[in-house]
């Protein structure tokens, strides 16, 4: 599994705009992607603002190009997302997964 990290922060009275596009517009066309195994949004603040952190869970480097096309490192952000964000990273990065270890029990 192959997980894609991309961070991006928004003014924290905005904080709630893009969890908003990422249900709405983000997840769907993500379900879409044949290899899109998941996603998480996570937030935390920092000073006036709030950063998210978005993790995806990919099959292969190849189900990632089926969504990110061939520049793999170039993180897809959509003009929607854009307007709801202060600034955000350009880039993403991709990490291989060694263990993947669920909660007991589960």
């Amino acid at each position: 599994m192959i997980l894609r990290v991309w961070r991006a922060r928004a003014d924290g009275d905005r904080r709630d705009a893009y969890p908003e596009h990422f249900r709405h517009s983000v997840l769907p066309d993500l379900r879409a992607v044949p290899g899109f195994l998941g996603a998480t949004l996570a937030a935390r603040d920092v000073d006036e603002r709030v950063e998210f952190t978005v993790i995806t869970r990919w099959a292969s480097l190849e189900a990632i190009r089926g969504f990110a096309g061939d520049a793999l490192d170039r993180a897809v952000v959509e003009p929607a997302a854009v307007r709801a964000l202060r600034d955000y990273d350009r880039t993403v990065d991709h990490l291989t997964v060694i263990d993947d270890i669920g909660a007991p029990g589960g």
